[in-house]
């Protein structure tokens, strides 16, 4: 266990950067996404990554601290207070256990607390602590909801539900994605994910859930996917590529039952 005044090797982003917890600032930010923390770039070949029951309980608390502070006022209101706090404690969770398979430093979060009428998608930099790009409109599954618009409720890793599964995916490989609506085809960046929140939405890849681009989702509103997070389709082009090969993904939803059982939020707390 990491004492008081050290944070050591919980690599964030694509380099390996590690915040000092005794210089964590407390004052709120008046600047935007400015770090707070102090970072030191520590090579990979002279430190190794700290394990997550090594890393608890104080290191990821305290970067997942500096991470809320360093977007407090750019981020819109969220649909719980505790939505960014679970993102980026998974995150700094996940990648304390498996920085090999975090290559990039970009986090995909969706708020799914908030109606499909509502900007509710991020793209962030975990390395820099800056939005990348958001808030922006996302589809989420019809098997979630029960009319075309508003806020989904059912969530699920079942095969043909059609629903959104919440939790931690880590971002694979991108390809050629076809969908169909209104009879029609269309053709878009699809981005494959692996589920990782065990229970939640493991089976994702089987599913064939996966980030893209589609008509339904327009700057005002978005339509019903099959459980995939879908954005427009000039914005998936721009952002798909950048998750690509090692970013990660978040789909948050205040569903008490999945915040008190996903392995990524309980292995941070």
């Amino acid at each position: 266990m990491p004492s008081g005044k050290l944070i050591q090797n919980i690599l964030v982003g694509s380099g390996a950067l590690v915040f000092a917890a005794a210089h964590v600032a407390t004052r709120p930010q008046t600047s935007g996404p400015v770090l707070t923390a102090a970072i030191d770039f520590v090579s990979p070949k002279t430190a190794m990554a700290t394990t997550v029951s090594e890393a608890k309980p104080g290191a990821i608390a305290e970067v997942t601290h500096a991470a809320l502070e360093a977007f407090t006022g750019v981020v819109r209101p969220l649909s719980r207070p505790v939505a960014l706090e679970s993102a980026f404690k998974s995150y700094f969770a996940y990648k304390a256990a498996h920085p090999e398979k975090v290559h990039k430093p970009y986090l995909y979060f969706v708020d799914y607390g908030l109606p499909s009428t509502e900007k509710r998608g991020y793209v962030f930099d975990m390395s820099t602590l800056k939005v990348v790009d958001g808030p922006f409109m996302v589809a989420h599954g019809r098997g979630s909801s029960t009319s075309q618009y508003g806020v989904p409720t059912r969530f699920t890793n079942a095969s043909n539900s059609g629903a959104t599964s919440l939790g931690l995916y880590v971002a694979q490989s991108t390809y050629d994605f076809h969908g169909h609506i209104g009879g029609s085809g269309y053709s878009s960046v699809g981005l494959r994910l692996e589920g990782v929140s065990s229970g939640f939405n493991d089976n994702a890849l089987a599913r064939g859930v996966v980030a893209h681009g589609a008509p339904y989702v327009t700057s005002t509103k978005a339509g019903r996917s099959l459980g995939c997070p879908a954005m427009e389709p000039e914005r998936a082009q721009r952002l798909l590529p950048k998750l690509a090969d090692g970013g990660l993904v978040f789909l948050f939803a205040p569903d008490n039952d999945w915040l008190s059982k996903d392995p990524w939020i309980a292995a941070a707390n």
